[in-house]
């Protein structure tokens, strides 16, 4: 089956913007080596995780249709989560993190369609299907995660980033790949490894993108529920995650209870985590979350919002006091001795929304060169325009048609032709159209008649700085997938062979068929992949023969390193029994 990316209501209505990054499952992608290691997790997981997940979990693996025995695909995922109201769509590995966030906002799931290696069977860096699909996936089934992970994405989506995220994000997505990668040397690798290491010794003042993901990782990837002396696991990099899943509850590792201080602790997706929080309940998840979002600019505005935007160096939105948004890349600003912006300027194409709704006439044809406004009160009565009652108005002959001349507290003055207002659902003037105009402060010149028409944004103070544009449709698609893309591993002709062995195996299991042809499977694998593990598993699964078990035995011998993966293989079939 190579499926196509397949409908759902809430596909349907995502923005160009983020259905860029959708790509179809081909799930012919999928070896039979695949299936088996998908199986041998969702095995194991399902044996451990029954005692010490939230009772969500397994619940959620039958509302979303999870199965033991085969990777999901897409469309059977979107057909079952769509009646919880959410669907899932496959991506290429790592995506922008503000990107996954706005995916949560519209209750998408993004699975990487790929699939681990045997060799990091425990655990790998690399998003994949196991991960999302055997991790988050069932989580949701609970409302009150599912809405706390929507409504993260919502407040993360507005994030603001800078350079140094972009070039993590980078970094750790090339690093991902490359260890999954197939014959990548170990000098490439460690560069990989290095450059990482490289950036988060770099001392940074943390962004809000990077904070915010520090709080998704320590709940959404690896959060634990309940009390501190008898947590339970929910987060998906812990439910995914046959290695980390059993340690992660050991008292070597640290239980702190979850705050709002967990958005100061860095991570490293390349090894285990030293310590994890404790959320007493989903609910709480919910009220942390809303204390951080109260100290973002999303929220705060002011001049430190428009500083993250200027330093961001990135499309992003003000909204002033009386709703109206400019979208664009900021580049200055100037406040006064109250650190009140008075002033500010973007460079290059720049719309004005209000209620993410483009003013029509203001996109980025009008103002394709940049933006700049004054803001703040006018001098003498202590008003803002905005404020402006029709006596008021009359007062300093703001009429359509008229000169006019006025001086804000901040010294900045505006001298023109008023040609027309726009005004909010309020009544309130927003927009305030010149010809013929100066605007000056002090003694720098900031708009001359020569630069054509003045569109003078309304409004005392900045109360939202978020990133990307108020209107999604007022600008072309600027934020695309990473360059960098997963590796499809090359399957030689020794693989295919030994991808047959396993596809008989899985063949002989689906079908209920003799197994007597399992032992000749199980000789050829001895002869001719005498290192493979996985299949000798499944086999003596089947089969229960001596001969199979000291074949494995032997290999612990071998290969000491996979030792606990056999003894695990070995003791779930011990008391579980085959399954079918």
């Amino acid at each position: 089956m190579n499926d196509q990316i397949k409908s759902n209501p809430l596909l349907d209505k995502l923005p160009p913007h983020l259905k860029q990054f959708m790509k179809s499952q081909d799930y012919e992608q999928y070896t039979p080596i695949n299936q088996a290691v998908w199986r041998y997790v969702m095995r194991k997981n399902i044996d451990y995780l029954s005692n010490v997940a939230h009772e969500s979990y397994l619940e959620g693996l039958d509302k979303t249709g999870i199965s033991i025995d085969h990777i999901p695909s897409m469309y059977g995922m979107n057909r079952i989560l769509k009646e919880i109201g959410w669907a899932a769509v496959a991506v290429d590995g790592f995506i922008p993190p503000n990107a996954f966030m706005e995916f949560q906002a519209y209750k998408i799931l993004v699975i990487a369609s790929d699939i681990r290696q045997l060799e990091n069977i425990e655990y790998t860096p690399a998003p994949d299907i196991i991960h999302e699909g055997a991790g988050h996936a069932p989580i949701i089934a609970s409302p009150d995660y599912a809405e706390y992970l929507r409504r993260f994405g919502e407040i993360g989506a507005k994030a603001i980033s800078s350079a140094y995220d972009i070039d993590m994000y980078e970094a750790i997505r090339e690093l991902s790949i490359v260890k999954e990668a197939d014959g990548v040397s170990n000098s490439i690798i460690e560069a990989a490894e290095n450059r990482v290491a490289e950036l988060q010794n770099k001392e940074v003042s943390p962004s809000e993108i990077t904070l915010i993901r520090n709080l998704h990782w320590w709940t959404v990837e690896y959060g634990l529920v309940g009390t501190i002396n008898d947590p339970k696991i929910y987060g998906a990099g812990l439910l995914s995650s046959i290695g980390e899943s059993s340690s992660c509850l050991k008292d070597e590792v640290k239980k702190i209870p979850y705050s709002i201080d967990a958005a100061y602790q860095s991570f490293d997706i390349t090894k285990p985590q030293p310590q994890l929080y404790v959320t007493p309940d989903f609910a709480y998840l919910q009220e942390v979350l809303e204390e951080f979002a109260n100290t973002m600019a999303v929220r705060k505005g002011g001049w430190r919002g428009l500083n993250k935007l200027i330093g961001s160096k990135q499309l992003g939105t003000i909204e002033l006091s009386t709703g109206l948004q400019i979208s664009g890349v900021f580049a200055q600003m100037i406040k006064n001795e109250d650190n009140e912006v008075v002033f500010f300027k973007t460079e290059g194409p720049t719309a004005l929304s209000y209620r993410e709704k483009e003013v029509i006439g203001h996109g980025i044809t009008a103002h394709k060169h940049g933006f700049s406004s004054p803001l703040g009160k006018l001098k003498g009565i202590n008003l803002a325009i905005e404020n402006m009652g029709p006596r008021d108005l009359q007062a300093y002959n703001f009429y359509d048609g008229k000169e006019i001349s006025f001086e804000f507290e901040s010294g900045i003055t505006v001298k023109g032709l008023n040609v027309t207002g726009i005004r909010n659902l309020r009544g309130e003037l927003m927009l305030i159209q010149f010809t013929n105009c100066t605007v000056t402060y002090k003694n720098e010149l900031l708009f001359s008649p020569e630069m054509g028409g003045f569109d003078m944004a309304v409004g005392k103070e900045i109360v939202s700085a978020f990133t990307g544009a108020a209107d999604y449709n007022s600008f072309p698609i600027t934020l695309k997938p990473s360059d960098t893309k997963t590796i499809q591993k090359a399957i030689s002709k020794k693989e295919r062979e030994l991808n047959k062995l396993y596809n008989s195996v899985r063949t002989i299991r689906k079908n209920k068929a003799s197994y007597d042809a399992l032992m000749t499977i199980f000789e050829a694998l001895k002869r001719d992949y005498p290192s493979d593990w996985l299949l000798s598993i499944e086999i003596y699964e089947l089969t229960k023969e001596e001969v199979v078990l000291q074949h494995l035995i032997n290999l612990k011998d071998t290969w000491p390193k996979i030792a606990h993966l056999i003894d695990n293989g070995i003791d779930l079939i011990n008391r579980k029994g085959s399954s079918s």
